[in-house]
């Protein structure tokens, strides 16, 4: 839901300055508590830390109804850190029982089920605005969203939070073979050993090969939903655009699953020819959009009504003119969910273990945060739109050796445990006097450490 209300543009509003300071700060404590996210979750469990993490979102969504009828932005933009520390845990947690609860095989399928119903949400959430705002005509200037889109919004995103309530914990849940998620003895951890794994992160050479990507793989966000979506349409097409967007992820993700979990293919082949695809059409998306925007220089703000592209703002109505720009906005969320789904299939590569996954999708989260910070305030600052356009474009082809450097050292295998406590040594004495434990730290392959 809150990717529907981004996606529009500027959160709904005409003017995108105080939606773009929002996300900054979001993003800034999200860096933060996206690196640390994965120790909450590993220390709390996943049940209450995503409940309430959900309940910032709708928080953050209630202050445009403030903004509405005071147009103060502050109430706005003090929700943004709120919702940033919010969105590190939650993103961690979920993070973790997508890359950890599946078998090898099935994790290109455990990532595309996550983001279909991921962005249903955006789906339901671009379909609000469209419908409230359908008898907006096609020659009306941009007008913000109304107080009940963004109610509808809020009372959306609360539900949302508390089905987490509903979890199973990780302890209880049993892969289709009968292994089990967390192994009994790993089960344990504290705040010491969450630091010192954290700190560990940092030296971790293959994680820090990842970060140009984590970096860049939130970064053109700012770029499409505000100088694209936000400053071609009007406001209705905004909304459509919003659900067609994210429809187009559920398709794509789908898609990417079925080459991700091809067994008939090495793992290290299957990431190859993922990146490869993935370089050749972002690369031809952003050909594309340097074509579209050529044709104009800004959008509607607050002392201009309209867009100076040829003949102002595009409804969809306009088959002629809407045809071309609507396609192109569903192919970027195509390649988006391309990017995101790869991204994590190859941290989910890394390892098996839920713990060490909960980190890497926090350290993941952290660093993409911070490429959104810079992002979310080169369109704040009002830089060129053609400036940031080329500065997507050649961030993404700065991020193609690293990653492909991770995907060529692709293993065949990975193992439930990579690093493993201090105490190590005791607990696998321990284990050899239960047969039981024994044949789970066989199936786990952590004789190999």
């Amino acid at each position: 839901m809150f990717n529907a209300l981004s996606a529009m543009g500027g959160a709904g509003q005409v003017d995108r300055t105080v939606s773009s300071n929002t996300n900054t700060g979001i993003y800034c404590s999200f860096i933060v508590f996206g690196i640390i996210g994965g120790a909450i979750v590993n220390l709390l469990g996943i049940r209450w830390t995503i409940c309430v993490s959900g309940l910032t979102y709708a928080l953050n969504s209630s202050s445009y109804i403030y903004y509405n009828h005071t147009r103060d932005g502050t109430f706005s933009v003090a929700t943004g850190p709120v919702l940033g520390i919010g969105a590190g845990i939650l993103w961690s947690a979920q993070g973790m029982v997508m890359m950890a609860y599946p078998l090898e095989h099935q994790k290109g399928r455990f990532i595309s089920v996550f983001w279909v119903i991921f962005n249903l949400g955006g789906v339901i959430g671009g379909i609000v605005p469209f419908v409230i705002n359908y008898k907006q005509g096609k020659g009306s200037d941009a007008i913000p969203l109304p107080d009940s889109c963004y109610i509808v919004f809020v009372g959306l995103q609360a539900a949302g939070a508390l089905c987490a309530l509903l979890l199973s914990p990780p302890t209880r849940v049993v892969r289709s073979d009968g292994s089990h998620v967390v192994i009994d003895a790993l089960r344990y951890t504290n705040v010491r050993h969450e630091t010192m794994e954290l700190c560990k992160l940092f030296a971790n050479p293959w994680i820090l090969l990842l970060a140009p990507m984590s970096l860049g793989s939130n970064f053109f966000y700012s770029y499409q939903y505000g100088p694209y979506n936000g400053a071609l349409f009007t406001l209705r097409t905004r909304g459509l655009n919003s659900m067609l967007y994210w429809a187009s992820q559920m398709v794509m993700a789908y898609i990417v699953s079925l080459l991700h979990d091809r067994e008939s293919l090495s793992r290290k082949k299957r990431g190859i020819i993922s990146l490869t695809v993935l370089a050749v059409v972002t690369n031809v998306m952003w050909g594309l959009t340097l074509a579209v925007q050529l044709r104009y220089t800004r959008g509607p703000d607050d002392t201009h009504p309209s867009s100076d592209y040829p003949g102002g703002l595009i409804d969809f109505t306009e088959s002629s003119r809407a045809a071309g720009p609507m396609l192109l906005y569903c192919f970027m969320g195509a390649v988006d969910a391309h990017y995101q789904s790869f991204a994590y299939w190859l941290i989910g590569t890394m390892t098996n273990d839920p713990q060490m996954l909960a980190r890497y999708a926090g350290f993941y989260k952290g660093i993409q945060s911070l490429g959104a910070v810079v992002a979310w305030q080169l369109d704040a600052q009002k830089v060129a739109l053609m400036a940031q356009l080329v500065v997507n474009w050649v961030l993404f082809n700065l991020v193609l050796p690293f990653t492909f450097f991770v995907a060529w050292r692709i293993k065949a295998h990975s193992y439930d445990c990579m690093d493993m406590a201090p105490d190590v040594d005791d607990w696998l004495v321990d284990a050899t006097d239960n047969s039981n434990k024994l044949d789970n730290l066989r199936r786990a392959s952590v004789y190999e450490i």
